[in-house]
């Protein structure tokens, strides 16, 4: 595919300020309060340039939750002007539209220029939590950074998106979150034609490890220094008092990463595409395109209709997310020492540190989900006796852990139920007993642990097919009722809804998806 050229694309190299700003939302008469930085960073990191307008925006949803947390009035989203913004046809007082560059390693091969090809960064704002955001529209449009793409976003990804980061939000896991959703009343050609959609996507930032590959690939040492700066002042304010502020911040990386791929693995979440563009700085899930939850469990099992030798499957996704993290390690070395054997040094300390802080995190996560107040080094092979019953007995991942619940105390209607889920009850039946003398050696009162692990353990995730029904009816019938339904009952997982439940139950042999697809 044809790449623009580094200076074609970003204009100037002069070097610019990259001052945060203020910390608290100003007042201001203004719709959207923005108060950006990464637009103030030297030209060469980004392409500025408006959304490409749309023939006729209509409003699918508006997220008023998310909204209100961001000092943005709802009702103005959904007016004719918010419509209109969120389409691209108008840009509001305060945003600077910009695609930022980066690079990335796509399936274990490197590209050194990649950038946003369908993406406008409209600005940031500064939540009521004092948190700052980015607010982008993805579908906006052609870029320098497109490579003969169209810009355009599909509906049926855009909904998809809306879906899942919205129920990965309600289920605890760092996420980028979605604020709207529009039609542009615009075909895009696909393998076939389908109607085309915006999505505004809020992001603590859009920072990837492929943005510090950009500037390493080009041996832009200074480039790597204000982008490392600026994360530390947005992401990581403690790693300015370290000795080492460039190791500090790898260090908080690589514990942001070790604990949000955890966090995928307690909720049966399959990124899909985990290259280090889509691996970001701040820790939230990034990109839910060819994104799937298992259902019955087995650490093999891929969705993405891309990843041909299951380099994402979801049991390689610790070892794929520290090799990102390598290659952080390595576009960072500059900064992390004059020496290079120093920084050599200091950069696989960093990376070899992952391996313990995902296994704190992913055994303490696994405890939880147990009903144990502390998982010791003894409970492992508990855990693993469990998951290779599940695997052999094809058992679905989340009513699994849910029912598991109500299978406390023998002799109950959950332990039924929960054996009802293997393809051999007796073999599960015979590690119940195990399992509960476990418990009781913690003491916890029952209803204590009933109600941690139902806490622990959601009763809804987006249902692969349940999505895909979602999606249908909105492309084929213009019908948004099943994806309203989706996104409401997902915002309370743990939730027994037992109106909804046929949103719980996995799917029939005819209803299951075995490939999900990339949203470009």
């Amino acid at each position: 595919m044809e790449t623009t050229s580094p200076s074609d694309a970003l204009g100037s190299d002069a070097l610019g300020s990259d001052a945060l700003g203020s910390d608290t939302p100003a007042l201001s008469n203004r719709p959207i309060p923005f108060d950006n930085s990464y637009a103030r960073l030297p030209e060469r990191f980004y392409a500025r340039l408006p959304p490409t307008p749309v023939r006729a925006p209509k409003l699918i949803k508006v997220n008023a939750g998310l909204a209100a947390e961001l000092g943005i009035d709802p009702a103005w989203l959904a007016s004719p002007d918010g419509v209109a913004t969120l389409a691209g046809n108008h840009i509001p007082e305060g945003a600077e539209p910009i695609a930022t560059a980066y690079a990335g390693h796509q399936f274990g091969g490197f590209v050194p220029q990649l950038g946003d090809g369908r993406a406008i960064l409209l600005g940031e704002v500064i939540g009521r939590d004092g948190i700052r955001r980015d607010i982008q529209l993805k579908g906006a449009g052609p870029t320098p950074f497109s490579r003969r793409g169209d810009g355009r976003a599909a509906l049926g990804p855009v909904l998809r998106e809306y879906i899942v980061s919205e129920a990965m939000a309600a289920l605890g896991v760092p996420t980028t979150r979605a604020l709207a959703a529009v039609t542009t009343g615009e075909p895009v050609v696909r393998d076939y034609v389908v109607p085309g959609a915006v999505l505004t996507r809020v992001a603590q930032s859009h920072i990837r490890v492929g943005t510090f590959q950009y500037f390493s690939a080009r041996g832009d040492t200074d480039g790597l220094r204000v982008l490392a700066d600026h994360v530390i002042a947005r992401h990581y304010p403690d790693a300015a008092a370290a000795s080492n502020p460039y190791s500090a911040l790898l260090d908080a990386v690589v514990a942001k990463q070790a604990a949000l791929v955890a966090s995928w693995m307690h909720v049966g979440f399959i990124h899909g595409v985990m290259n280090t563009d889509n691996c970001q700085i701040a820790g939230e899930t990034i990109d839910y395109g060819p994104c799937a939850f298992m259902d019955n469990y087995h650490p093999g099992t891929v969705y993405s209709s891309i990843d041909h030798n299951g380099r994402y499957a979801y049991g390689n996704q610790p070892r794929l997310v520290q090799w990102n993290l390598g290659r952080l390690a390595e576009a960072m070395l500059p900064l992390l020492a004059a020496d290079e054997s120093a920084a050599t040094a200091e950069a696989q300390g960093a990376v070899d540190a992952f391996a313990a802080r995902f296994d704190a995190a992913y055994w303490s996560g696994w405890g939880r989900k147990l009903g144990l107040i502390e998982v010791r080094e003894t409970d492992r092979p508990l855990v693993l006796t469990l998951f290779g019953a599940m695997a052999e007995g094809h058992a679905d991942f989340t009513l699994t852990f849910r029912r598991l619940a109500e299978a406390a105390y023998g002799g109950s209607p959950g332990e039924a139920a929960f054996a009802s889920l293997f393809d051999d009850p007796a073999r599960i039946l015979d590690w119940l007993p195990e399992w509960r003398e476990r418990l009781a050696a913690d003491g916890a009162a029952p209803v204590w642990r009933t109600t941690a692990m139902r806490a622990a353990n959601p009763a809804f995730i987006p249902r692969n097919h349940r999505v895909e029904q979602a999606i249908t009816a909105a492309v084929e019938h213009e019908d948004y009722a099943p994806f309203e339904r989706l996104v409401a009952v997902l915002a309370r997982p743990f939730e027994d809804q037992p109106e909804h439940a046929d949103l719980m139950t996995p799917p029939q042999p005819h209803e299951i998806v075995k490939a999900t697809f990339c949203g470009t």
